[in-house]
Formats: structure tokens, sequence, C-alpha cells
């Protein structure tokens, strides 16, 4: 009984639609979460009814502040900003009697929102905006739907310094979307100058290439018919990287927003495909909204970015544009402007958002899709399609456009899932199948540090198109197998020579790959020579193409035999992370198949034998951080109600994290100190510590303190002994 009468306050502090329980009741009413964008964006709740002047419950049981009465006519519903007059804003007043800025209004009803946001009446007349070659005027409308601060950068933005008078404005938002979406906003790229000055090409430095064998040395009269051979690459460094000039006590209060993107990187093309089907109502939505309102921060002027949003069909809410000032102006009114209803069609939302870039008359250097949703396909997959059985790989392949399952433009997808009831298995091969990675958000106020990490990583691409050659360079010495993962690779017939595609790496970005080789008996020389490794990529600034050779690999051939040799801790590091990946997927497969104990008993194998290697023993910061995830999906599996909830999520998004060594968001954490989250770049460090410094200004009335992030952890620092989560 106390928490409904907590909820009253709270709704009676705000003004809004309040929900008195009676002494005898047991449930909330519909729609009563915590922080619902309902008030701001939507139509009122099933069974609340409303009207101009008088207003009453439809039940006993609910009831109207009578502050919202005296308020709603001086204040607009959708952005709660004053509707006085004299104030500069066109007031629109419907035939239901209800008033709101007429700019508000227009934004929602060019979304094919009818209806009245107050009282649900179905309008005859709808405003529209006339056509002219300026901007929108925002004039003092506010747009918070979430709380942000006055001082918040994204609030900067929609409080521009403009007039105080109203004029007339062009459609923000395309009434019928055209057949060829050609009309992406010109680049007129002007970075390309900066990029190449003298001082730039300084800073500009190539991937490393290394490699590692698993042992020093191996006795001359021995032959060895699988051998390790480590291959790392690491990423430049970014040189645009953005550093916070306002620190307290060593902690970031995060840059200003004249500072961000100041120096050259590689520009964008951003397409988010966001789910607005019915279950995404409330606080959700009111999340995903501040979200992307960090993003659209975030971007520079040379980043373009499209938004689609979907429910049972899908729209794209504007063309991809510049992020200039007026682009993100007129960025945020459109999120701002999206109402949760609808069934969740998937698949149509990544069709017009890969529509979006395979239409494009111009291309930024990157480009990625991020989808989010937090259910299940209803209109493509059949069934339970969550049971990630073989039979729904195809079904899953449905979902993914052509155009991006097949390699013609190469635009990987970052999909997340949102809580416990989202597909888990069709989010991961979308991912999967487009190259993009799988995150999954357990906890909604995660989202914005989810989305902070991935774009943190796409706003620091350093290397395009990599690749990884291998060639024997001894005629007695042949290649067995190439391990690397979920990336695409390929090794000739005669075993002579291999190669991988690595494609896109972030700033400082490391990627790992074993090859296996033999090694014949060595009779005269003191040393057998094994490979050649090459790599070549393009540097997104400069479209420069860059051939990289290693020296070649070499092993010594010893007299002694016996002597016990000292195994590469790198090595050995690597092998424990391919093993820990195959444990997860036989876990996963055994679990799918109802078998909790056999799944559970597979992780625990695995933790057992990964604690006798030597970088288990010594202490390596990968295997403690194996160890820990391993164990969490342990306790993931309690249950099968638990592996439903979190647990195949969990594993799944873990899987694409480590067949594609680099960063997801698993389950409540994205913080960098947890033993679970590797592959964190400092530029996705970076950007979390901006997402959790601005929502330190910010909250939704939970009152909860945020997280903060700790320095990414390097596994070259094996001796560190982090705290587990």
């Amino acid at each position: 009984m106390g928490s409904k009468w907590r909820k009253v306050k709270m709704a009676l502090a705000s003004n809004l639609c309040v929900y008195v329980p009676t002494a005898d009741a047991d449930d909330s009413p519909p729609h009563s979460d915590g922080f619902s964008d309902a008030a701001l964006l939507s139509p009122s709740p099933a069974g609340w009814s409303m009207s101009g002047s008088a207003t009453r419950p439809a039940s006993p049981s609910l009831r109207l502040s009578k502050s919202f009465n005296r308020s709603s006519k001086k204040t607009c519903t959708i952005c709660l900003a004053s509707m006085k007059r004299g104030e500069g804003q066109a007031i629109f007043t419907a035939e239901c009697s209800h008033s709101f800025h007429f700019q508000c209004i227009a934004s929602n009803v060019k979304h094919g929102n009818h209806i009245c946001p107050v009282c649900r009446a179905k309008w005859k007349a709808v405003p529209l905006l006339g056509p002219t070659n300026s901007g929108p005027q925002l004039g003092r409308t506010r747009i918070n739907p979430v709380n942000w601060s006055q001082d918040n950068p994204v609030m900067t933005l929609l409080r521009p310094n403009s007039p105080r008078h109203v004029t007339a404005t062009s459609p923000i938002f395309p009434g019928p979307e055209p057949p060829v979406f050609n009309d992406d906003e010109p680049l007129n790229l002007k970075y390309s100058n900066k990029t190449c000055s003298d001082s730039d090409k300084s800073l500009l430095k190539r991937v490393s290439v290394k490699t590692y064998t698993e042992v020093p040395s191996v006795p001359q009269f021995t032959s060895v018919d699988d051998f390790t051979v480590l291959i790392h690459l690491k990423a430049p460094a970014s040189v645009s990287g953005v550093k916070s000039s306002n620190t307290n006590q060593g902690q970031s209060q995060g840059p200003t927003f004249s500072q961000v993107n100041q120096t050259p990187r590689a520009p964008v093309d951003l397409v988010t495909v966001l789910d607005i089907s019915g279950s995404m109502a409330g606080t959700k939505l009111a999340l995903l909204k501040r979200a992307m309102g960090f993003v659209i921060q975030n971007l520079g002027p040379a980043d373009r970015l499209a938004v689609i949003a979907f429910s049972s069909s899908a729209r794209r809410l504007f063309p991809l544009r510049k992020m200039s000032d007026s682009g993100k102006q007129q960025a945020l009114q459109a999120v701002n402007s999206l109402v949760a209803n609808g069934g969740t069609n998937i698949a149509e939302g990544l069709r017009k958002g890969a529509k979006v870039m395979e239409d494009r008359r111009e291309n930024n250097p990157v480009a990625s899709i991020i989808l989010l949703s937090d259910g299940q396909d209803t209109y493509t997959v059949n069934g339970n399609s969550n049971s990630g059985g073989r039979k729904n790989q195809l079904t899953y392949e449905l979902l993914v456009p052509r155009s991006i399952e097949n390699s013609g433009i190469k635009i990987p997808v970052h999909a997340f899932g949102f809580g416990t009831d989202h597909d888990a298995s069709s989010m991961h091969s979308i991912s999967e199948i487009s190259g993009g990675t799988f995150s999954f958000i357990e906890t909604e106020g995660v989202i914005q540090d989810a989305f902070a990490q991935c774009i943190g990583g796409l706003l620091s691409v350093v290397v395009k198109g990599a690749k990884v050659t291998i060639e024997s360079v001894n005629p007695n010495v042949v290649l067995g197998s190439l391990k690397a993962g979920s990336y695409k690779n390929e090794l000739m017939a005669d075993g002579k020579s291999g190669c991988i595609d690595v494609g896109d790496l972030y700033a400082d970005e490391e990627r790992d790959f074993l090859v296996s080789v033999n090694i014949p008996t060595e009779l005269t020389l003191n040393e057998t020579c094994l490979l050649k490794v090459g790599c070549h990529y393009t540097d997104p600034l400069t479209k420069e193409t860059v051939n990289l050779e290693s020296e070649d690999v070499r092993i010594e051939r010893t007299e002694k035999v016996g002597e016990q040799a000292v195994v590469s801790i790198e090595v050995d590091r690597q092998k424990n992370r391919l093993q820990a990946a195959e444990a997860m997927v036989q876990a996963r497969a055994a679990a799918e198949e109802g078998d909790l104990s056999n799944a559970i008993c597979t992780l625990e194998k695995c933790r057992r034998v990964l604690s006798e290697t030597v970088s288990g023993k010594s202490g390596d910061r990968l295997c403690m951080g194996l160890d820990a995830e391993l164990k969490e999906m342990q306790e993931r599996m309690a249950s099968r109600h638990m592996y439903e909830a979190s647990g195949r999520a969990y594993i799944l998004s873990g899987l694409s994290s480590h067949s594609w060594q680099r960063a997801t968001a698993r389950g409540d954490s994205t913080d960098g100190s947890s033993l679970v989250q590797a592959y964190q770049t400092p530029s996705m460090l970076e950007m979390l510590t901006r997402s959790q410094a601005s929502l330190l200004g910010s909250s939704l009335g939970s009152g909860q303190g945020q997280r903060v992030v700790r320095p990414v952890w390097s596994f070259a620092s094996s001796h560190s002994q982090p705290k587990p989560r």
C-alpha cells in the first residue's frame, strides 16, 4: 500500500494524471511505469478519460489532480513549456479544446498521430507546417522529455538564440517517403586538407604486427605436427581523441560541447533502427530518447544520421543528414516525437535502414547500423524463435536484408537486445551475418552507456578493410588451420598460404589469430624459417593503402633433447580464450536441448582446465576474466526460467564479444573494471565517461547514483589483481 501512495505523491508533484488506490486495490493501473512518457508524447492510457474543461475518471479508482486542470491550459503537454501569449510561440487549439505549441503538435501530426495526446479524440482538422526555405525556429519551445538538465549540451541545442517570432517553416519530416532514398545531405568534406597537414602527418601511425611462437625453440631432430603461431595486430592510437580539460580530483567532467570533434577523424554514416512497439512505452522509450540524445550530441558536423522507427511497420523519420547544429535540432525533435504502439517488425525496420545506406549518393568512410529491440519479430519469424535451434537459422536470415547479407556494401549491424523479452537468438544472428556485435542490455538504465560504448568505437575508426596474409616460406612447412573466430578466413588447398579478412579497426584495438603449422626436423641449421605474415589496409582519412610485412617467423633449433621449453604466455592466453568460447557454444547447445546440468558441467570443466594453464596460474587478466564470465553463465543457468530470461542473451553477447574480439554490453555492466568486460578501447572508455558525466546532472527520479567508470585494464598487465564484479 505504501508503494502505491508513493506513486500518487510523485504524480501530484509532476501535475500528471494520478491513480488513487482504494483500500482493497491489489494492482496498479495500466501504464503506471514510474517514468512513463505518456503524459508527454502519447495518448492517455486506456481507461482514462479527459476533456478540455471538465475531467472525469473513467472509474472510481482514477482521479485527476486539480492542479493539472489549472496548468494544462498554460502548459504545452508535449514539451511541458509555457503557453502564455506574447512569448513568440504559435498556439494551436484543437477541436477538442486542448491547446499545444503549433510546432510541437505539427511534428506529432507529421508522424501520423491524428489523435489528441490528452483526450485521445480523433481530429478532423490537423495542423500542418507551410513550406519555406528557412529552417525551423524553435523559439522558446523546451523539448525535454526525460528531465535533462538545462545545462546539458543537448538542451543547449534546443535553446538556440533565435528571434522571438514564429515564421512558417518547411516540414521537418516529409509526408510520403520517396521510392529511392537518394536524398542524403551532400558531404562537401573539408576535413582532408587538415588531415594532410604536416602536424597531422606526424601523428599518423601504422598498424603494429607481431608474431609469437608457443615455445621459443624445438630440438633439431624433433618434428612437431601441431605447432601454434600467434599473429597479433594492434591499431594505432586515435589522433582525434577528445580529452576533457575539466577535471576534478582526477575524474573527468566531460568535454564542453564545443570540444567535441575538433580534431580530424573518419566521419560516420549512422542509421539507428529503433523499436517503438507497444512494449517500449513508458520508461523504456524515455530512456531510449535520452540515449539517442546523447548519440546525437556526440556526432560531429561531418557525421550523418538517419533514424528508422519501427513497430508494426517502419518509417524513416528524416533522410541521412549531417549533424550540424540545425541537423541536431531537427534530429532531437524527431526522436522526441516518437510514440510507442503496435507490434514488432524487425525485418521491415532493417530493410529500410539498409535501404538508406544502399541508396545514398555519397558515402562517408565509416558506415554502421544500430538496431535496438525489446521484443520478438512477430511478422517474419514464426513460432518460438528464441529456442535458438538450427531449424530457426534460416528464419533468422530472413530478417537480414540481402544488401547487408551479401558483401556488397559491408554495413555491420550492431544489435542491442533490451530487457528480458527480446529474441536474443535472432538479434545475435543478425549481428553475426552482418559483421556487427550483439549486446545484451538487461537493466534499463544502462542503455545510454551501451550506446556510448558502441559509438565510442565507431567514432574512432583508424583502419579500413584490413586483411592479414600468411605464407609458408619453407617447402617443408604446411599451414594446418587458421583460428580467427567470426572473421572470414581462407586456407589454400595446398596449405602453403592463407588470409584473414579483419575489416575495420577502432583506435587501439587489438586482434589475435592462431595459426597451426608443422615443424620439420632440421639437420644442419640452428633455426627454421616458418612463415611470412603481411597486412594491408586503407587509412580512412588519407585514403592511402598501407602494406605491412613482419619479419619472417623463425624458431630456434637446439641440440638438447628433453629440455623443458618456456611456454609463451601470449599464445597460452589466446588458446584459453578460444577454449572458453568453444565451451560457451557447447553449453548453450546443451541448454537449448533442456539439459542445463550438462551445460553447467561443461562450463565447470572449462574453468578447471583454464586454472591449470600457464596463464591461469600466473594470474593473467584475461584468464581471470574468462573464469568470472564462465561462472556468471553458470549462475544464469540455475533454472530454465533464469536461462530464458537472461542466460541465453548473456552467453550470446559473450560469444559475440570473443568471436569478434570487440567490446559488447553484457547484462547490467559496461564498467571497464569488471572482469567480464574485455576489449574496451580508450575511445570507448572516454565516451562512457562522458555518458556517465552527463547522467550525473540529470535523473528520472530514481535517486540512484551513477557508476564511475574505472580505467580500462590491459591484458598485457597480467599481474594486476582486479576485484570481481
